[in-house]
């Protein structure tokens, strides 16, 4: 795969590059300020972008900034988002509209070597990848929120389809069968008021989607 990737610190960004060279990936452009990020991926045109959020100069959102914008030169461009802390509204709007190919990840999440790299994977390949932290804040809700209406086990479905996790995943970390995992995916959206799908990646957008706006 070839990536680019958007880090101020030189040692984090070294080490990137390192893990993703020797896992058989091919390193194109790296950025070490928000000004530089957006060249970099319009002119290497990555199949994937690993971006830092808070890049100089102001260490604020340059990083994700500079994702939004290129996805509107270059749509299909998967990011992954990478953060010292949860930033849910930083979340919430890289995930609004339905996006796909983007992940959400805190910089501790890179030391799980597999775990980093299955996310790189999946939102190479269009799905989501969401940290358990960042999907629990999106996951909590003000007062009579639809949100409410789901039962316990629906919500503990909803938030691993939010890490994107497929159905036979699901009903293997909670001991269910995939019927029942099938079913509690149909409660969630009628309760949610979302048009089921056979689209595991659909699914899981609907869901990011309707979590990102509220």
């Amino acid at each position: 795969m070839r990536v680019v990737i958007a880090e101020d610190n030189t040692l984090l960004r070294e080490g990137l590059t390192l893990l993703l060279t020797t896992s058989g990936h091919e390193v194109v452009a790296t950025a070490s300020t928000g000004p530089q990020i957006l060249p970099a991926l319009l002119e290497h045109r990555p199949e994937i972008a690993v971006l830092d959020v808070r890049m100089p100069p102001s260490h604020r959102d340059e990083g994700l900034r500079a994702a939004l914008e290129a996805r509107t030169h270059l749509p299909a461009l998967p990011v992954l988002m990478l953060s010292q802390y949860v930033e849910q509204s930083y979340a919430a709007e890289l995930l609004g509209g339905g996006a796909s190919g983007v992940g959400y990840l805190l910089k501790d999440r890179i030391g799980r070597v597999e775990e980093f790299l299955d996310a790189l994977r999946r939102v190479a390949a269009g799905g989501i990848a969401l940290d358990p932290e960042v999907v629990g804040q999106l996951l909590t809700r003000p007062a009579h929120s639809p949100l409410d209406a789901l039962t316990p086990r629906e919500r503990e479905v909803l938030t691993l389809m939010a890490e994107g996790h497929d159905n036979i995943t699901i009903a293997k970390t909670l001991v269910l069968t995939e019927r029942s995992v099938s079913k509690h995916i149909g409660n969630i959206f009628a309760k949610l008021g979302l048009t089921p799908t056979d689209s595991g990646h659909r699914r899981v957008q609907a869901v990011l989607a309707y979590l990102g706006h509220q």
